[in-house]
């Protein structure tokens, strides 16, 4: 993907501040409270989530798997408002794949429609579902499956023979146990798992009791994960030392995540290149049909981060020093194009989560034909490419040296994306 590099020189104003204003130091040190917190409400929810996933296991039902996925939809809340943490911040990006890695090859984990095919040439694990087989071979060589354990998932399974699509933990591996394929396309309608998939007595799907095994794996590996998350952001942790010992890199760090995932991982990857082709494989919650949220609360977090405050999932607020306070203190009417930029993104992602909620689904917002989904996602889209600009011109205000923001062929060369 090609990079977005904003030009500028010199930290000479942010150390010329006012006495009186906010300072890199205080800024990055919000910044940092704000992902902790963020982080721990993402692990609060997640043993919400493992909790009852313990329910259902123990008592398979509609009952208790419409409370799975309850908790797995609250989970995500949180979650994808970190997400903003990610481009700048090397320790973030290279743990997030452990999380939150998409889109996955389904086969590798459990059984598929006939439709998924049988084969791909670019994973050989395409269909090797290793609920239903004790065995399987990785690398030429068989491996021993028939305990499914956290360790298992982490150490052989996640990312086997080097494909991003062998996706074996975090959310995603969860949400498709949860709820299975969506086999609807552009249509209506999310995955429909029954819960007698996890009901050894009445076992539909096969193979229950490793099914839930896995499911039970997969939740306890994100709340450890999770944890190392949260402890690297607090006090004493590798990931806010690394924001907060070079004030002037950790703001360096806060755009460039801010910018990134605004532009070419959200407005581009997740969004414009699934309206491109109309394919509903290019949805980031593809099997609960939650991608509306997803892209909801990615957006939030970077609003969030900009104007130094987080609402956390008990109703209470983390705030303090903000970038917004740094803009204002430089340029005050450069701080409000920002705010505004932030703001008029919200309502058209507001306009796209109540557009869902009302009974369309995001897959088939951006399916071939529907003019008016169509334009809904687009306007998300072209708030988040907005804001962009505002935010490179915010990190001009600051001088704040070179940075690179992430790009994407669908946005910066469309016609790639169909050669």
């Amino acid at each position: 993907m090609k990079p977005l590099t904003l030009a500028a020189a010199g930290l000479a104003c942010l150390i010329a501040l006012p006495a009186a204003a906010q300072t890199p130091a205080e800024v990055v040190e919000t910044y940092a409270d704000i992902a902790h917190a963020g982080y721990e409400d993402s692990l609060i929810t997640a043993k919400a989530l493992d909790g009852a996933i313990g329910k259902l296991i123990a008592s398979p039902s509609e009952e208790t798997l419409d409370a799975a996925r309850a908790a797995w939809l609250a989970a995500r809340v949180p979650y994808q408002q970190t997400e903003v943490y990610r481009f700048g911040n090397p320790i973030v990006d290279d743990w997030e794949g452990k999380v939150n890695a998409w889109p996955l090859d389904e086969g590798l984990i459990d059984y598929v429609d006939a439709s998924y095919g049988s084969q791909s040439d670019e994973n050989g694990l395409y269909t090797t579902n290793v609920i239903a087989n004790e065995q399987i071979t990785l690398n030429g060589e068989s491996v021993d499956v028939s305990q499914i354990t956290p360790e298992l998932l982490a150490e052989t399974l996640h990312e086997a023979e080097d494909v991003e699509a062998n996706v074996a933990t975090g959310y995603h591996a969860i949400e498709f146990l949860l709820w299975g394929q969506d086999l609807n396309g552009n249509d209506a309608g999310a995955g429909a798992r029954p819960a007698t998939d996890f009901d050894p007595a009445n076992c539909t799907g096969g193979n229950c009791e490793r099914r839930a095994q896995y499911l039970k794996a997969a939740s306890e590996l994100l709340i450890s994960d999770l944890e190392e998350m949260v402890e690297s952001w607090g006090e004493g942790g590798e990931a806010r030392a690394a924001v907060t010992e070079d004030p002037a890199a950790g703001l360096t760090a806060i755009f460039t995540g801010m910018g990134s995932l605004s532009y070419g991982e959200l407005a581009g990857e997740r969004m414009k290149l699934g309206l491109l082709l109309h394919d509903p494989e290019e949805e980031h919650d593809c099997f609960s049909d939650n991608t509306h949220n997803s892209h909801y609360y990615d957006a939030l977090g970077v609003r969030n981060v900009y104007q130094g405050e987080y609402k956390r999932v008990d109703g209470s607020t983390v705030s303090g020093p903000s970038l917004s306070g740094l803009v204002v203190a430089k340029e005050a009417a450069l701080d409000e194009e920002v705010r505004k930029s932030l703001d008029a993104t919200m309502d058209a992602m507001q306009a796209m989560k109540d557009r869902a909620e009302g009974g369309e689904a995001y897959d088939q917002m951006i399916g071939q034909g529907n003019d008016e989904g169509n334009a809904t996602v687009q306007a998300a889209i072209d708030g988040l490419v907005a804001q962009t600009r505002s935010i490179e011109r915010a990190v001009a205000a600051l001088d704040l040296g070179s940075i690179e923001l992430e790009g994407s062929d669908s946005l910066d060369n469309p016609n790639a994306v169909f050669q």
